[in-house]
């Protein structure tokens, strides 16, 4: 769902399971995964809000803290990550990424290299140079230094860049204890000198800024006038600038905007600490004014400190602030120029506050009245996702039902049949010229009932049913109907299929195999079956609107009953066409003789023996010895 967050465990085991598939590393995934979260960014409509981001890549760079601060409106729970650059020398670069979600630094590469592609016309290469884990307030950090160069760079002279160098300088005064901060100032010096004190270019470093990245833009030779005075009263600026504070090296405050010290009183003491009011949420380092420069063009979010409120303020929200740093090399001083954070017009209620408060030139307040919008969009959208999950769980639960009610409905009338009826359609009785029925019933049955409860009655049928009907999906016969002890199979009905005969043959052998595991609750020995098979044609159909049933009707119905009637205990008995259609297939079986049967007069019949072909398992349908379970055109 789109406003769910989701652990980063779940995203490196599905990068893992992707590894396995494709035969891939997790590095070349995660670039890939890179580039098509661009893409899909740009598809989910932030192209234009990316595209204005930089007039180059460096700036482009430079702006996605602060995207990220504009989007954590939104996605309050989104933690991403810091980045800050340093430009080196023949247009190459160093990037440094800092996030306390490890193993996901590969995905940078794939989007700044799609974004420098896409956006900016150029295509660059990146390499990590160095890796390691930095303490912060929230605890260690990933660093990463990427290198950035333009591919035809590449194939340029090898030397180091001066930035570069730097960077080595500066990693390597980090081993010395102490030095890390005073390389860092080294760095600041000349990034000052570049960025606050303009220096007069020469021509050809003109064009060479033009070219730089193989895109340009005449304003970069731009050089601003400033004034020799600040023409501005002190008492003027802290009005118009709200909110805002100055401080020094020793985060003592050196000025404050007439609004924050409304809401954070403790202000209105000069050279009190700012730490002791605030603390730093974005980005996550330690209040000091070293990690403030290192991240100089990330946006601050600070928030104070409820301990420090007014005890009738406690019970509040509090306030929280977003802005931007500014270091002011001739005082000495940093400046932090900020709006308060809010979301919406509740947020603004909740902590006293009113649009009043917010400077009229400050756009925080056309933000809250956009996002107030934007807010009840989002809920709107929320719900609509829950419902959209609610209903596929819905369709995903319907069809397990479904599923189930087909297996009942399939287990009384063949799948055509029941297909036929849902959807409201008449099923015709259809004439099979050639089929094999098989009626089977428990000896002395009617006396065992006399004998015992019923409960043991139901529980000896149950086991025994049970047991024919696993048979009858195995040997793929069509159960017809069981009524009291009698159990009735077809083959080759409803689907007509040439081996009918050989398969109720081998389903009766398995039931008389079966049934010896039935006990008879009177005398505790296994129960006996008489079965009774005959070949001839039958005409099938539907009857009844309520509990309709697939029903045989002929006299080869009768006949097969005749069979069973007049067979013996624990045999298979046959008539002539059963054993016509038997006869030269594979089976054992003997002639009975000369019988007097009910209705039909003199018939020789025959009783089946056993298959000759098949061992006892495969006629059961057991698992064989190999890995899986017997199928039944394993059986000859």
């Amino acid at each position: 769902m789109t406003y769910t967050v989701y652990e980063d465990t779940i995203t490196i085991k599905l990068i893992q399971e992707a590894c396995k598939v494709l035969g891939v590393s997790m590095e070349a995934i995660l670039k890939l995964f890179g580039e098509h979260f661009f893409q899909f960014c740009k598809a989910s409509g932030y192209d234009r809000m990316l595209r204005t981001l930089g007039g180059d890549l460096t700036e482009f760079i430079e702006n996605l803290d602060a995207l990220h601060s504009y989007l954590a409106l939104s996605y309050q729970e989104m933690n991403a990550p810091s980045f800050r650059v340093e430009q080196g020398a023949d247009g190459k670069m160093l990037l440094h990424y800092y996030s306390d979600r490890r193993g996901l630094c590969h995905i940078v590469p794939g989007i700044i290299e799609a974004v420098a592609k896409d956006f900016f016309d150029i295509d660059v290469t990146m390499d990590i140079l160095d890796v390691s884990q930095e303490e912060e307030r929230t605890g260690k950090k990933e660093h990463v230094v990427f290198l950035i160069e333009h591919k035809s760079h590449r194939q340029m002279s090898r030397a180091k860049p001066k930035g570069l160098q730097d960077s080595q300088d500066i990693q390597r005064d980090s081993e010395i204890p102490g030095a890390l901060e005073a390389a860092f100032l080294r760095m600041k010096e000349r990034y000052l000198s570049i960025s606050v004190y303009p220096v007069k270019k020469s021509g050809w470093e003109v064009v060479r800024s033009i070219v730089l990245f193989g895109k340009g833009h005449l304003r970069d030779t731009f050089e601003p006038i400033y004034p020799e005075r600040l023409w501005i009263e002190e008492k003027t600026f802290c009005t118009a600038f709200p909110f805002h504070v100055v401080f020094d090296e020793s985060l003592q405050v050196r000025q404050a905007g007439v609004n924050i010290q409304k809401y954070v009183p403790g202000l209105q003491t000069l050279k009190v600490r700012l730490d002791e009011h605030f603390s730093i949420v974005h980005p996550q380092v330690t209040f000091n004014i070293f990690s403030i420069c290192k991240f100089i063009n990330s946006q601050f979010v600070l928030k104070a400190r409820r301990e420090k409120l007014p005890a009738a303020w406690r019970g509040q929200p509090t306030l929280t602030l977003r802005g931007q740093m500014i270091w002011m090399e001739a005082t000495r001083c940093m400046m932090y120029v900020c709006s308060p954070q809010l979301r919406s017009l509740r947020e603004l209620e909740a902590r006293r506050m009113h649009l009043s408060d917010i400077a009229p030139h400050d756009s925080t307040r056309d933000l809250i009245l956009l996002n107030q919008q934007r807010l009840a969009e989002m809920e709107l959208s929320i719900q609509l996702e829950r419902k959209k999950e609610e209903l596929q769980i819905l369709s995903k639960d319907l069809a397990i039902e479904k599923k189930k009610t087909e297996i009942l409905l399939y287990a009384m009338l063949p799948e055509h049949v029941a297909n036929q009826l849902e959807e409201g359609r008449k099923v015709a009785a259809g004439e099979f010229k050639t089929c094999t029925i098989l009626f089977s019933n428990v000896v002395t049955f009617n006396n065992i009932c006399a004998a015992c409860e019923p409960i043991q009655i139901a529980n000896m049928l149950n086991s025994m049913y049970s047991k024919f009907d696993r048979l009858a999906s195995f040997h793929e016969v069509y159960k017809v109907e069981t009524i009291g002890d009698a159990y009735m199979v077809v083959g080759g009905v409803p689907v007509p299929i040439g081996s009918h005969a050989q398969r109720v043959a081998n389903f009766a052998l398995g039931m008389r195999i079966s049934a010896k595991e039935v006990m008879n609750p009177v005398t505790g020995e296994p129960i006996q079956i008489r079965v009774g098979i005959h070949t001839g044609p039958v005409l099938a159909g539907v009857v009844g609107d309520k509990m309709p049933r697939y029903c045989l009707f002929g006299d080869t119905v009768n006949t097969a009953s005749r069979m069973e009637s007049h067979g013996l205990p624990n045999k298979v008995h046959l008539s002539p066409t059963a054993y016509r259609a038997l006869e030269n297939q594979g089976f054992e079986i003997i002639e009975r003789g000369e019988i007097d049967v009910k209705g039909k007069g003199k018939m020789t019949t025959y009783f089946l023996i056993q298959n000759l072909n098949a061992s006892e398992d495969e006629v059961m349908g057991r698992p064989l010895t190999r890995t899986g379970p017997a199928e039944y055109s394993d059986i000859p």
